[in-house]
């Protein structure tokens, strides 16, 4: 996968240069603000608006659903427009409308607004992995994902507390407009990143599956579904075995995976591409089982722990296989074939847990479903390997 056109490949295999800086920090900003909508559009279309429950999942769908269809659409803008235009346009476009939910009375108003951060959501997706591929040295791209990803979980973690205090300060209306400040904040900075409009900018559409990444995609999403999964029914589980509840499990999650990603960002540039995504969906495979069997406090630990550390290895390791096979010069195009294969693995892992516990039980569920990820290992053995890609090691 060559650099992004329009400004050149960057030189030598330094990793932490300014470019790179610069989006860690806008892309910071920019999932800040989307975090702190989390617990603010649920409570405020139930309590403003008036909204049932399923008006409510429906309001926090929106967003989700039109940035997973929007996502292809996005790939092709980044490739034709160069990653830096779309990222600020998109996180302007987000502070514009978060400043419309000043006057969204109604629940129609609240769902459009939903769709056009979705809208936002979809090209800074895109954008940055554009911006990132063009920043990160080749031999060090799964580094370079690790650490740019603590941007999505930091802005997880904090972006609630801070919705959540700007209506303590100042109710929805302050809360709206803070949120938005975040978008122009993501906006400014984001034009420090490199990626200019190409000189030439690659005709027609790549194709969003093509045949070398369509089995090694479908095992990244296998993946993504234990992790989303287990997240989803973590609180069901953990009663089950005896814990008041998830908060200490989840908590340890989340931990074992931000530590991973800084400690062990440089183990996944380290081995082949094929081999380090394998041993990803087996401890990903085997922290579900444990999850399933586990009869305690100490078993359920140990299985959150081993899956945490899948998930660490899993994104970096399956987006630089995903980036070895697909073709160069379409850094939006890779943007979007990743995004798409993230939202689908995020989007089923509920589903999927919860129909394989249906009858069964969700001990059941999760071994089933931790057999089935390491059982999908074989995938990334079946076809030839692409032209050009480094053997294993």
């Amino acid at each position: 996968m060559a650099a992004a056109p329009g400004d050149g490949p960057p030189s030598g295999a330094r990793l932490l240069t300014g470019p790179f800086l610069a989006l860690v920090l806008a892309e910071l900003a920019y999932f800040v603000g989307i975090g702190a909508l989390i617990p603010l559009v649920p409570v405020y279309a139930a309590d403003r608006l008036a909204a049932g429950p399923l008006v409510v999942g429906l309001t926090v769908a929106t967003f989700s659903l039109t940035a997973l269809v929007l996502r292809p659409a996005a790939g092709r803008v980044v490739d034709r427009w160069g990653p830096r235009r779309p990222f600020v346009g998109a996180s302007l476009l987000l502070a514009v409308v978060l400043v419309a939910h000043t006057q969204a009375g109604s629940v129609p108003v609240l769902l459009l607004l939903r769709a056009l951060t979705g809208v936002a959501e979809a090209i800074v997706f895109v954008a940055g992995m554009a911006v990132l591929l063009h920043v990160a040295p080749p031999q060090r791209r799964g580094e370079a994902l690790s650490y740019s990803s603590l941007s999505l979980f930091v802005g997880i973690a904090l972006g609630p507390a801070l919705g959540e205090r700007l209506v303590d300060l100042g109710g929805y209306r302050t809360a709206w407009l803070g949120v938005a400040a975040l978008g122009v904040l993501a906006a400014a900075v984001g034009t420090a990143l490199p990626g200019a409009r190409p000189e030439e900018p690659p005709d027609g559409a790549a194709p969003l599956f093509p045949r070398a990444v369509r089995l090694p995609g479908l095992a990244f999403v296998v993946g993504m579904v234990g992790s989303a999964g287990f997240l989803a029914f973590a609180a069901l589980r953990a009663r089950e075995v005896g814990l008041d509840g998830a908060g200490w499990p989840l908590a340890l999650y989340g931990g074992v995976v931000v530590a991973g990603r800084l400690l062990l960002a440089r183990l996944t540039d380290r081995y082949a591409a094929t081999r380090l995504s394998a041993a990803a969906l087996v401890l990903s495979g085997a922290g579900l089982v444990l999850l399933g069997l586990a009869g305690g406090a100490w078993t359920f630990a140990a299985g959150t722990v081993v899956l945490a550390l899948g998930a660490v290895l899993l994104t970096p390791a399956f987006f630089r296989l995903l980036t070895e096979r697909l073709p160069d010069g379409r850094p939006g195009a890779v943007g979007a074939t990743f995004g798409v294969l993230v939202d689908v693995g995020l989007g089923a892992g509920p589903l999927v847990l919860g129909l394989l516990a249906q009858g069964r039980g969700l001990a059941s569920a999760f071994v089933a479903l931790g057999a089935a990820t390491v059982g999908v290992v074989l995938l990334l053995r079946a076809g030839a390997r692409p032209a050009g890609a480094t053997p294993p090691r």
